[in-house]
């Protein structure tokens, strides 16, 4: 999950916080508030993983126009520590990663990867690290994935990793749904590979 951080209308923190980015874990980039009122889409994708620093003059337009209250960090307008405001982007990054974790939407299921759980109709069932990585691969896009994929983007490629092993972790996590949901149509498979 690629996190950024927009600084909205501060053009001098935002070149202050450029010069030492090599620093950051988290994306950092800048826009004007008249543009992007103006292009914003409610659905963006781009948003999903970011978070909103600026000062209080801005943060009810932001508001208004749709970015959620915990995407959004204040600062005073007045000089503040850097070191302050590099504590508050971190915390509402991780705040707002544990969140997202825990709402994964995937198909008619919720698979919440802090608590390891995938759920659907208030029925929950408990998962390994390798089924949800296996998951959340097949759902990166909806094209079937082969073997030789999931052994090196989930297993990291290890040379003594077989193409049963894969196969067989993706039968039992197949069971594991099909026996707790009853359903047979969650991870499919064709000529081309797996997919969701």
């Amino acid at each position: 999950m690629n996190q950024s951080v927009i600084i909205v209308n501060i053009k001098p923190l935002f070149e202050i916080l450029n010069e030492i980015n090599d620093n950051f874990s988290f994306k950092l980039d800048y826009i004007n508030i008249k543009n992007f009122e103006v292009n914003f889409k409610p659905n963006d994708k781009k948003l999903e993983n970011a978070v909103f620093l600026t000062t209080a003059e801005y943060m009810a337009r932001l508001s208004e126009i749709g970015i959620e209250n915990n995407k959004l960090i204040q600062i005073k307008s007045t000089p503040e520590n850097i070191n302050k405001i590099i504590d508050k982007i971190n915390v509402t990054l991780m705040q707002n990663k544990y969140d997202f974790q825990s709402k994964i939407k995937i198909k008619n299921y919720n698979l919440d990867i802090n608590s390891k759980t995938i759920e659907t109709n208030d029925k929950k069932l408990k998962l390994t690290e390798k089924e949800i990585e296996i998951i959340l691969f097949l759902n990166k896009d909806k094209l079937p994935k082969r073997v030789i994929e999931l052994q090196k983007n989930v297993w990291g490629y290890a040379k003594d990793i077989e193409t049963h092993t894969v196969e067989t972790h993706v039968y039992r996590l197949r069971k594991k749904i099909s026996d707790s949901f009853k359903d047979d149509k969650f991870i499919l498979s064709d000529d081309n590979g797996y997919f969701l």
